[in-house]
């Protein structure tokens, strides 16, 4: 097997927004235990924060609700960051994956804090379903930096030209490998769902659902052989 194909983690293998929900029950936990807050009331405070699009400040919000103290608001992203979360991979994804496997090198390259993501590779149970997992920011600056695909693609052992990246991000995960000389597909969910294009234009696929990836993954790399031929 000569041919790589790339998964990103978050919102592309899973909903991130379930890792927000386990990471939120943990805070909750944490103010109730030590502030004496409503554990039920926290939680529902850090979700509506969610929900309008406040994610960001969302424990200062909850901060300021409940009155507590100063250097809670460090606290609660303790919490959140040390959770070990409670995650489910959807049955369609580990589908897509043991398909994938069956004719390709199968990767995932994630972004984010590596401690974090680990704990999410683990609670998902994907590490044993593909041949390989890069943490990116491990590698540099992490995507859309070309030596995080680079990484991922020398973890597999297949060549950049031969490897297809896919991920919902247009500019992580879509312009970093297209600039990094992967083909490129985009799954269309998450937060940039709604978002057009990135900085290099379109992808070269654009998807709706991941049990799509594996056939058109391997319509563009028979193609760019066509077109070197």
């Amino acid at each position: 097997m000569t041919r790589g194909l790339v998964f990103d983690l978050d919102d592309t293998l899973y909903p991130e927004r379930r890792f927000a929900l386990s990471g939120f029950r943990a805070v909750a936990d944490h103010v109730a235990e030590t502030f004496g807050s409503n554990r039920c009331a926290v939680f529902q405070s850090l979700w509506r924060s969610l929900r309008a699009g406040r994610r960001a400040s969302g424990f200062q919000v909850a901060s300021d609700e409940f009155a507590l103290p100063a250097g809670a608001v460090e606290a609660m992203r303790d919490a959140y960051r040390a959770h070990v979360p409670s995650l489910r991979l959807p049955a369609s994804s580990r589908a897509v994956l043991a398909r994938a496997r069956a004719s390709w090198r199968v990767g995932i390259l994630t972004n984010g804090l590596p401690d974090i993501q680990r704990r999410k590779v683990q609670a998902l149970g994907v590490e044993d379903l593909v041949d390989a997992v890069v943490y990116a920011q491990e590698t540099g600056g992490g995507k859309p930096e070309a030596a995080a695909f680079r990484a991922i693609c020398a973890a597999l052992g297949v060549p950049v030209s031969q490897s297809v990246m896919t991920g919902d991000d247009p500019w992580c995960d879509i312009d970093g490998g297209r600039r990094a000389g992967l083909r490129v597909i985009r799954i269309c969910r998450g937060i940039h769902r709604h978002v057009s294009t990135g900085e290099t234009g379109p992808a070269d696929v654009t998807v709706e659902h991941l049990a799509s990836v594996p056939s058109e993954a391997a319509r563009l790399i028979q193609e760019g052989e066509r077109r070197a031929d």
